[in-house]
C-alpha cells in the first residue's frame, strides 16, 4: 500500500515537472535590493539631453519617414518639450518637409495594403504611420493644415474600412496606438477611439499571455510553435518596450470616461509587474525577457522604452512608487553604459523581430530609434526629478 502511494505520488511530480516544461514559464526570479538612490537633478538631465541630441543630429542625416525615423523623432519631440530647445523642433519640422508629411507615397486607395513592405502602396502598414504622430504633435505647436492632410486621409479611410486585423505584431501598438488619440484629439471623432479599440483587442487576443502580462511580437513566436533555446516562451523585450511606451502615450491622451481606459490600465499595470520581476540587476532587461540565455548581453532600446514607461506611470499616478527601484536601476545602466561619452547611444539591438541567439552588441551598435528611446526616457526623468525636488522644496 505505501509502496503503491509512493510510485504515485512520484509519477504526480513526474506529470507536473513536465506540465511546467510544457507551459514554458520559468520560476520568478529572486527580488533585487531595493535602490533608493534621489533621482539625478534637472540640471544633469538637461546636460545629457543636449550631449546625446547634439550628437545624434550633428553626425546622421534626415531620412525616410518610416518607423525608425519616426520613433527617433517622438523622442526628440520629448526632448524639446522639456528644454524648448528651438532647433530640435526645427530638425523635426525639417524631416516632415522632406517627406512631404506623409508616409508611404501612393494616391491610389485600391492598391493600399498593410502587409509589411517599404514600398509606396503599404499606406495601411503601421510602420508607415508611425509619422502621423510626429506631423500632429507639430502642427500642435504651429497649426497648418498641410501637416496634417495626409493623416486625415489615410487613418480617415482606414477607420471606415471593415477590417480589424491592422496591427497583427506589436510593434503597431507603439507605430499607431498614439496616431489614434491624437487624430481623436484633432477631429474630434469618437470612431479613432473605438477602432482603436478594436484593432488593439486583435493584437491583444492574438499576442497577448495573460499569464505572464507580456506580449508575443507576432505569430511566429507563439509558443509552443516557438520556443527559446531552453525551451521558454520568448518575449521579445523590445516587442515589449513598444507596447509598455505605447499604452503609456495612449493614456496621456485618452478620456477618462473612455469605456475601455480601464483595460489598457490593467494590461500596462500587468506588464509592470511581470517586468520589474525580470530587470536584471545592472539595470537592464535581456532581449528574451523570461530567458537570459537566449541573447546574452545589454540592450538598450528596450530598457529606455520600459524605464519610460514606468516613469510616466509614476508621474501621472497609475504606477505607485514601488517601482522607483525599477527606475533607478534601468538610470544607471542607460547613463553608465548605454550613453558613451561622445554623446553616443550603444547597446542597441539592430531592427528585428526577436532575440537572436548569439547576436553581440556593443558600444558602437547605434540606431536612430534607440536615441529616439532614450529620448523618451531621460525626458521623462526630467519631470519625474521636477516633481521629487518640487516635494522637497515644499515639505
Amino acid at each position: 500500500m505505501n509502496k503503491r502511494f509512493i510510485l504515485i505520488l512520484i509519477a504526480g511530480l513526474v506529470a507536473c515537472t513536465k506540465n511546467n516544461d510544457q507551459m514554458g514559464d520559468p520560476p520568478l526570479p529572486v527580488p533585487l535590493e531595493e535602490d533608493n538612490t534621489p533621482p539625478p537633478s534637472i540640471t544633469e538631465i538637461t546636460e545629457i539631453i543636449k550631449n546625446v541630441n547634439d550628437y545624434w543630429q550633428s553626425f546622421n542625416i534626415q531620412g525616410g519617414a518610416s518607423w525608425n525615423q519616426a520613433v527617433y523623432h517622438t523622442g526628440n519631440l520629448a526632448a524639446y518639450g522639456v528644454n524648448m530647445e528651438d532647433k530640435y523642433k526645427q530638425y523635426s519640422i525639417n524631416w516632415a518637409e522632406i517627406n512631404h508629411w506623409e508616409g508611404a507615397t501612393s494616391n491610389n486607395k485600391s492598391e493600399w495594403v498593410y502587409h509589411a513592405g517599404i514600398t509606396g502602396n503599404n499606406v495601411l502598414f503601421g510602420d508607415w504611420q508611425a509619422c502621423f504622430q510626429v506631423y500632429i504633435d507639430l502642427y500642435n505647436l504651429d497649426t497648418d493644415e498641410k501637416k496634417v492632410a495626409r493623416a486625415k486621409e489615410v487613418m480617415g479611410y482606414q477607420i471606415n474600412t471593415n477590417n480589424s486585423d491592422y496591427w497583427w505584431w506589436v510593434d503597431a501598438l507603439y507605430m499607431v496606438m498614439p496616431v489614434m488619440t491624437r487624430m481623436y484629439k484633432l477631429t474630434n471623432d469618437i470612431k479613432y477611439l473605438d477602432k482603436m479599440h478594436v484593432y488593439f483587442k486583435y493584437t491583444k487576443d492574438l499576442l497577448y499571455d495573460s499569464k505572464n502580462g507580456l506580449f508575443y511580437r507576432d505569430s511566429r513566436y507563439l509558443f509552443p510553435k516557438h520556443k527559446t533555446i531552453s525551451g521558454l516562451k520568448d518575449f521579445w523585450s523590445r516587442g515589449n518596450g513598444w507596447a509598455f511606451a505605447a499604452l503609456a502615450r495612449v493614456l496621456q491622451d485618452l478620456p477618462d470616461n473612455n469605456p475601455y481606459r480601464d483595460e489598457y490600465i490593467q494590461v500596462y499595470k500587468d506588464m509592470a509587474k511581470t517586468l520589474a520581476a525580470f530587470q536584471q540587476k545592472e539595470g537592464y532587461w535581456t532581449r528574451s525577457l523570461l530567458d537570459t540565455s537566449q541573447s546574452v548581453g545589454y540592450e538598450t532600446s528596450g530598457t529606455a522604452l520600459f524605464i519610460y514607461g514606468f516613469l510616466w506611470g509614476i508621474n501621472n499616478g497609475i504606477l505607485d512608487e514601488s517601482y522607483t527601484s525599477v527606475i533607478n536601476r534601468g538610470w544607471k545602466y542607460l547613463i553608465n553604459i548605454a550613453l558613451q561619452k561622445d554623446g553616443k547611444i550603444g547597446y542597441v539591438q539592430p531592427g528585428g523581430a526577436n532575440a537572436v541567439h548569439g547576436q553581440i552588441l556593443d558600444q558602437n551598435s547605434i540606431a536612430d530609434f534607440g536615441v529616439g528611446s532614450f529620448l523618451l526616457a531621460v525626458s521623462e526623468m526630467y519631470k519625474f526629478s521636477q516633481n521629487y525636488y518640487d516635494k522637497l522644496r515644499n515639505w
